[in-house]
């Protein structure tokens, strides 16, 4: 149903508002099980009880709480959709910030504060997008499953991860998702404005390394020194030069891109088609290739005592269909001294770029800028679709903001002053109505 004029600005306006007033919850997420999303929970829940959509507060562990709502659809026979976001925020030093940074204040066309652009920005385009529905009477094409998870930036233990295990009849009649991190537009060579949609996400394998070695005293020469033999396992590691391999996510995103700049697509080498894309080659510059990041180093007690035992922690992320390739490399160059143990692992996600929901995801954005493109990329991290995988569904990444082309977006994940511009989350509430309304 097409909305009036004056309810575009209605659904625009509640956005902006929305998302100030869940930044001002500080569900803040520290890891190892240390977070609370209950109050931001309670927020969403109200939100919905107040247009007359009913929900479920699902606490997994003290204080972290999950909201859970169905809408029903015109077609209750097709396989419904999952609407989901994450309602917990990483940590901030407050001191690093220019503002208040769970104030969400409006300064320079922009919406600050921790969440604003990971991700209640898409959180508050959801609620405003399902209010409107109930204020004028408006059923979605198929059932809509509304889920706002807990605990998505500490691993879903007690979000996606938990329903799934525990709740799966929630999810039963779902085929598709669609949350963060994708939609969202880049401007690269020749003024082209791309619309990045998430098809693929890159797998995780964190890796201790262990050495042993002979225990002494620091002013003895020592050939079996536990440090030296981690430090030369991490030295390789990291200075390693990972082989440029192609997915079907990444195919298609580079060939568009050297199509659009005239350059010339080499499966075996895109590092030529990464300076098209200014600061957006933080993350895509990490989807051509498998990588190992030393990111922790652990050993001795004293200055001048050699310990028998020395370890690091590698955080590798593999691309799709290429997590052997990952644990076997780290194996080989970590030697045959030094053991490798996986600490944590998640899979690899790749969907195909094609079908009714992928067109309709199009045309919203072009529905919006007739001179946007619409392109499926490959993430160096994951979401909640992980999760939901499990389940038998299918997730894009699909939170559209029109972005200016000389904002450094990736930077803004988890980082100091993050904040989203007023303008692209009224365009993205826009896009995000269009699609679900053909849907």
């Amino acid at each position: 149903m097409k909305l009036t004029p004056e309810q575009i600005l209605e659904l625009e306006d509640e956005t902006v508002l929305l998302c100030q007033e869940m930044i001002r919850i500080p569900s803040v997420n520290y890891g190892e099980g240390k977070g609370d999303e209950k109050a931001m929970a309670e927020y969403v829940a109200a939100k919905l009880k107040e247009v007359g959509i009913n929900s479920e507060l699902i606490e997994t562990a003290p204080n972290r709480v999950n909201v859970v709502a169905h809408i029903e659809g015109r077609d209750k026979d097709r396989p419904g959709l999952v609407l989901h976001g994450h309602i917990d925020v990483v940590p901030v030093n407050a001191d690093d910030w220019s503002v208040d940074p769970f104030g969400g204040i409006i300064k320079d066309g922009f919406i600050w504060g921790r969440g604003a652009v990971d991700m209640k920005d898409m959180d508050a385009m959801i609620l405003a997008s399902v209010r409107m529905w109930q204020r004028i009477g408006y059923k979605p094409p198929r059932n809509i499953l509304l889920v706002f998870f807990a605990d998505e930036e500490a691993g879903s233990n007690y979000g996606s991860r938990w329903l799934v295990k525990h709740r799966p009849e929630l999810f039963k009649g779902y085929s598709e998702a669609i949350s963060e991190v994708g939609g969202f537009s880049i401007t690269i060579t020749g003024e082209n404005r791309l619309y990045l949609i998430e098809a693929a996400q890159k797998g995780i394998q964190w890796v201790k390394l262990t050495a042993k070695g002979t225990a002494g005293h620091g002013s003895f020469v020592n050939k079996h020194n536990s440090v030296t033999k981690v430090a030369g396992a991490v030295s390789r590691i990291g200075n390693y030069e990972w082989p440029q391999v192609e997915t079907k996510t990444s195919s298609k995103f580079f060939r568009k891109i050297a199509e659009l700049t005239g350059e010339k697509y080499e499966a075996s080498n895109v590092k030529p088609l990464l300076n098209h894309l200014g600061n957006a080659v933080k993350m895509l510059g990490a989807t051509i290739s498998n990588t190992a990041n030393p990111t922790m180093l652990e050993a001795g007690y004293k200055a001048n005592v050699i310990p028998g035992e020395a370890s690091a922690v590698i955080d590798g992320r593999f691309l799709p269909g290429y997590e052997d390739q990952l644990h076997q490399t780290i194996k080989k160059l970590a030697g045959d001294e030094v053991s490798v143990e996986i600490l944590t692992r998640d899979i690899a996600l790749e969907v195909d770029f094609a079908g009714p929901l992928v067109d309709a995801m199009c045309k919203a954005i072009t529905s919006e800028d007739a001179q946007g493109i619409p392109v499926p990329y490959l993430m160096s991290g994951g979401t909640d679709n992980k999760a939901l995988h499990d389940a038998g569904i299918v997730g894009y990444g699909f939170s559209p903001l029109r972005l200016p082309k000389d904002l450094d977006f990736f930077a803004l994940f988890h980082g100091v002053d993050e904040r989203v511009p007023i303008d692209g989350l009224k365009f993205g509430v826009r896009v995000l109505y269009e699609f679900l309304d053909n849907i």
